[in-house]
């Protein structure tokens, strides 16, 4: 069994998803439109070019998305995302580059669990956790 996040977005999906190929590396096997799909005749002419389904991989993540029909888009609440890395510095640099044009909630650092340790809402308005552990033992 596996759990992968699905993002709802507001028209801006294509470009949430290039943002987030840059930050994680990886590619995007597949993406379709509402015009691609066999539903493309009952799609209003202005959702045609929005994003039915995409899917970014980069290793272990799989991250998928869409953007909502008309009147059907709602923000993200009481749900974020949480990246765990291996290094300090995988932290920072993933950290840093979703915090671009976005929110920081708590800035990255060293806490009692954590190595580094961060809170932000990305510009797309995706809520994020970053967090490197600290070693058990």
């Amino acid at each position: 069994m596996r759990l992968n996040p699905y993002l709802s977005f507001n028209g801006n999906c294509a470009a949430a998803f290039r943002f987030y190929e840059k930050v994680f590396g990886g590619t995007i096997p597949m993406t379709m439109t509402y015009g691609e799909s066999p539903m493309k005749d009952q799609t209003p002419p202005e959702m045609r070019d929005k994003v039915m389904h995409t899917r970014l991989i980069s290793g272990d993540l799989v991250l998928m998305g869409s953007d909502a029909p008309p009147g059907r888009y709602e923000e993200s609440k009481g749900t974020t995302l949480a990246l765990a890395v291996d290094t300090a510095a995988e932290a920072e640099r993933v950290f840093h580059a979703l915090a671009e044009k976005g929110t920081v909630t708590m800035p990255i650092a060293e806490t009692f669990w954590a190595v580094r340790f961060g809170m932000l809402t990305d510009q797309f308005g995706t809520p994020w956790m970053v967090n490197c552990e600290k070693p058990m033992g």
